[in-house]
């Protein structure tokens, strides 16, 4: 057993302090047992890959939390990456910790330094409960601190400190997460293109609007309609007071069957729009779910309801169910589930627990609520599609979805990046949706590509009035979708690698097989290393100029150059004897090399 060392300072107050010596360079770490007057048992593995350990704790206390922590030396640190897309600059030791759970975050970190390798890449291996964590930089030692505390009677640490790349790292974390949880497979249909009504239509919308939309987008290449919030309410303001009854609007939606197998025959799955963790003021639902909320939520007019009731579960499952059984929907939009996370307001009384509460933390009944949907629709529809989002993320999620989407962030090409990349370093199995794109009617066919190439290792999803498009537009928009499904092993399953994650990922990268891709979102040069046949450039920025870097000499390639729109810009077989290439591709643009078999 490898031993661990703290580096002397005394345990917090009431905590029993475990030790030992460590022989992993100058990792320190301290096990505590809170609320225990019994040090708990530490267990250390190193695993097969050099540098990589797992820490298990266990206490016989049942009231006990577990505390682990560790720390570094904070030398040559660029950025710290956490899956929830916050900012990338190093935290003070001093910051809010963070909390993750099965309705909100993921329990794992990377401490990054030059070169994109990870100085330090954490996991833990709780997928349910909660769990605190804390991390950042301490400026009296210039160390850097990390803590994870969560009730007992178990806790399992992941560290790697093998400094490869961080996503590297990350994504083996999330291999190590499917060890530990049931993963279930997931169809082609989750990851193929989507249009949402959302910034479309909004609210305002009927049956009509709708499948106008729907005709309008399976020609461009779309296979998946999402139908998002007002399909439940005649009402067009923004409020939720409606939710909870999950019936069609009756005057919007007067045949709901009807209208969904209509749009079904386009050759469109649909997908619709529930908010779960909802019952709204004005809805029936709320007065039979009196005494089983968590909290009220006056700016949103909805009551938030308690998943620890299994009153709460069996109303919600029947009426989330109803939308596959009765009407014939291929699956669902679940929207808000984090706000089961959310923290009472300052000052706000929370709500008693419901009295049919039967287990210990929301974060449990959020588990029961979705495993016994999950288990009703697949009833029905086995190749259910389910939709999850940013920031309910974790690993506890994987057995109920198919999808997770970035959270909102309309006309933001950086911010739909930068998500979509962190989501596919922890997803899993999981296809990685953007969050719909939507631009200005008079955008530029240029500018619909870049937002398509800022996302082109994500499976796309649009949201615009597709018949307002000028000819150009929809072009554009069909090109980037047929590249995007062409390719889709490469760019949605290959093996990412973001660069950079404290300037945004100026580049991304992703390989399969012998399939590499890149997608260029500042002028800096692509680094290709390793065997090619095929070799994918998206150019996202004003500098048309591409500069392309070889590990060796590639031979003769076959070059084309396309548009925004795909038009061929150039094509040409040329020898490239060097290690280095440049080329002209437009901005919102595609480069295509390929080498014959033999080079």
């Amino acid at each position: 057993m490898t031993a661990l060392s703290w580096d002397g300072s005394a345990p917090p107050s009431g905590r029993t302090e475990t030790s030992r010596t460590v022989d992993a360079g100058p990792l320190a770490v301290r096990v505590t047992a809170v609320g225990s007057g019994t040090a708990p048992a530490v267990t250390v593995t190193e695993l097969a890959a050099p540098g990589v350990l797992v820490i298990e704790a266990v206490t016989a206390e049942p009231d006990a939390r577990l505390r682990i922590e560790w720390q570094l030396p904070c030398t040559g640190a660029t950025g710290y990456w956490t899956p929830n897309t916050n900012a990338r600059w190093l935290p003070p030791s001093w910051a809010t910790p963070r909390e993750a759970s099965l309705p909100k975050g993921a329990p794992v970190g990377s401490l990054v330094g030059p070169g994109d390798r990870a100085l330090c890449t954490f996991a833990v291996g709780e997928l349910v409960r909660p769990v605190a964590i804390g991390e950042g930089a301490v400026e009296e030692t210039g160390r850097y601190s990390w803590w994870i505390e969560q009730d007992g009677p178990r806790a399992l640490l992941r560290i790697d400190l093998s400094r490869r790349h961080f996503a590297d790292t990350v994504r083996e974390s999330a291999r190590w997460w499917a060890g530990l949880a049931p993963v279930r497979t997931v169809p082609d249909a989750a990851f193929e293109p989507v249009f949402c009504t959302w910034y479309a239509l909004h609210l305002a919308m009927a049956a009509a609007d709708v499948e106008r939309l729907a005709a309008l987008a399976a020609p461009l290449g779309f296979r998946t309609l999402i139908v998002d919030d007002g399909w439940q309410t005649d009402e067009r303001t923004r409020s939720y007071a409606t939710t909870g009854d999950w019936r069609p609007a009756p005057t919007d939606f007067p045949d709901f069957a009807a209208h969904v197998a209509r749009v079904r025959s386009l050759g469109l799955n649909y997908l619709l729009w529930h908010a779960v963790p909802f019952v709204g003021d004005r809805s029936e639902a709320a007065q039979q779910l009196a005494g089983h909320t968590l909290a009220h939520l006056p700016q949103l007019e909805t009551f938030l309801l308690d998943p620890r009731s299994a009153t709460v579960r069996a109303h919600q499952v029947e009426r989330l169910a109803a939308a596959v059984e009765q009407y014939g929907v291929d699956g669902l939009k679940v929207d808000f589930v984090d706000t089961f996370a959310r923290r009472p307001a300052p000052g706000a009384a929370p709500h008693a627990a419901s009295p049919e509460a039967d287990c210990a933390t929301v974060a449990e009944g959020v588990q029961k609520l979705l495993a016994a949907l999950d288990e009703r629709l697949r009833a029905t529809r086995p190749d259910v599609l389910v939709e999850h989002r940013q920031d309910y993320l974790g690993p506890g999620l994987w057995p109920y979805a198919t999808m997770v989407r970035a959270a909102d962030c309309p006309h933001n090409a950086v911010e739909n990046r930068v998500r979509t990349a962190d989501l596919r370093l922890t997803a899993g199995p999981l296809a990685v949706h953007a969050d719909p794109l939507t631009w200005h009617p008079q955008e530029s066919p240029e500018q619909i590509a870049v937002l398509l190439q800022s996302v082109l290792f994500a499976t796309a999803q649009v949201s615009v009035d597709l018949g307002a498009q000028r000819a150009d537009q929809l072009a554009a928009l069909k090109f980037w979708l047929g590249v995007m499904t062409e390719h889709r092993d490469l760019l949605q399953r290959g093996e990412l690698r973001p660069h950079r994650p404290e300037l945004a990922y100026p580049v991304i990268e992703a390989r399969s097989a012998d399939a590499l891709a890149f997608g260029r979102y500042a002028p800096l040069p692509l680094r290709v290393t390793g065997d090619w046949r095929r070799l994918l450039v998206a150019n996202a920025d004003p500098d048309t100029l591409v500069r392309i870097e070889f590990d060796r000499p590639p031979g003769r390639v076959e070059l084309l150059v396309q548009d925004c729109l795909g038009g061929e810009v150039a094509r040409a077989q040329t020898p490239v004897d060097g290690i280095e290439l440049a080329v002209r591709v437009p901005t919102g643009g595609l480069l295509t090399l390929g080498r014959a078999a033999g080079a």
